[in-house]
């Protein structure tokens, strides 16, 4: 496959050329421009109906989604976060409870919809620096069988773990919390935004990494490269009800295969190079280790997610995401002295020197302002 980016207003081949103004956009690899192949297949794709299921683009891609991951069925969404809400409102009742971490996607980032539309309310969990949860602490806290507490239904896991930095759920751990929850009679849902990432980062498939889990959400949109989309994979059973669902929270599309077009490329094609982005990554936190005044350990990065402490920059988050804005760096405050920045296939090695560039200079501007 071809991979093309934007370069100012105009589409370029075939290396991942940072934009022609100079702006490195580091802010998400959601910020990623569909290729000229996927505008291609946008261009050409068979469409129908999809609410009545006669789309057959996107059939395809829901027969696809479900092969790779070796689940019996998969329903195409337009947002990781109705996807997530799906599943929750499938697996719970009003007022159970989600043990969750407390930094998930979920818990931080879904307008409390778990609460506000499914009815339940979040147990949220601090999993260590990694984010990674482990069984002790789920069961911890899981409500005891008592009519008058609000009981436990279900696990939601996250892989990779957004604001811990793109860490990942080594396999065995997530094949122990299914099984013990199982046995216990909750269900688990996985929050696979990131899932091909970390799959690259074990040397693993994501069907058997997701075998003991009861749904799973991943996003053609970020890392793959997609213009929009999620999908939903499950049981049978389950998609159907998730069709439902889909439908009264506003997302029954109709010829939608134009995008799922797109979509398919990206499934098919695009896990293959996540390994660039992942190796870029590492460099930008090895570039930024070096930079006194700002902190990462560049071993925690697992993955395309590089969160740092600006602390001793002489400058907060917002203050120094603003002033590498002015540099043309775009980057995300996540707390206080904590930045993001997330590697995709728009920014390639150059782009990421260039990033590491303007980092050194702006923070050694500082400190000689403050001396």
């Amino acid at each position: 496959m071809t991979y093309t980016v934007a370069k100012g207003n105009q589409l370029t081949d075939p290396d991942h050329v940072t934009p022609i103004d100079g702006t490195v956009d580091l802010r998400s690899d959601t910020v990623t421009r569909p290729s000229e192949e996927m505008r291609r297949a946008m261009a050409a794709a068979e469409v129908g109906d999809d609410v009545y299921g006669e789309d057959p683009t996107v059939n395809r891609l829901q027969k696809r989604a479900a092969e790779i991951f070796g689940k019996e069925a998969a329903l195409f969404v337009p947002t990781g976060c109705m996807g997530n809400l799906i599943a929750i409102k499938i697996w719970t009742h009003h007022g159970n409870e989600v043990v969750c971490e407390d930094r998930s996607h979920v818990n931080l980032y879904e307008l409390a919809s778990m609460s506000a539309i499914a009815g339940c309310m979040p147990r949220a969990v601090r999993g260590g620096d990694d984010g990674i949860l482990t069984w002790k602490q789920i069961e911890s806290s899981i409500r005891p069988k008592i009519y008058y507490d609000s009981q436990t239904a279900l696990v939601c896991l996250e892989n990779t773990s957004n604001m811990a930095g793109g860490t990942v759920y080594p396999t065995a751990r997530v094949d122990e919390i299914g099984d013990r929850a199982h046995v216990l009679g909750l269900k688990v849902h996985l929050d696979g935004a990131r899932i091909f990432n970390a799959a690259t980062s074990l040397g693993d498939n994501v069907a058997n990494m997701t075998k003991k889990v009861d749904s799973v959400m991943f996003c053609l949109s970020k890392g793959l490269g997609a213009p929009v989309g999620s999908m939903i994979v499950a049981s049978r059973e389950f998609i159907e009800r998730a069709r439902v669902y889909r439908k009264m929270f506003g997302g029954g599309m109709r010829q939608v295969g134009i995008v799922a077009a797109a979509g398919l490329l990206a499934l098919e094609h695009s896990p293959s190079r996540l390994h660039e982005d992942h190796a870029n990554a590492r460099r930008l936190a090895e570039g930024v280790a070096k930079i006194p005044g700002l902190k990462i350990d560049p071993a925690s990065v697992k993955t395309n997610i590089v969160i740092f402490d600006c602390g001793a920059s002489g400058m907060n988050a917002v203050e120094l995401c603003d002033a590498l804005h002015e540099r043309g760096i775009l980057a995300q405050d996540t707390a206080i002295n904590s930045v993001r920045m997330v590697t995709h296939w728009n920014v390639n090695r150059a782009g990421i020197d260039r990033a590491i560039q303007e980092l050194m200079a702006l923070v050694q501007k500082k400190k000689g302002q403050v001396a």
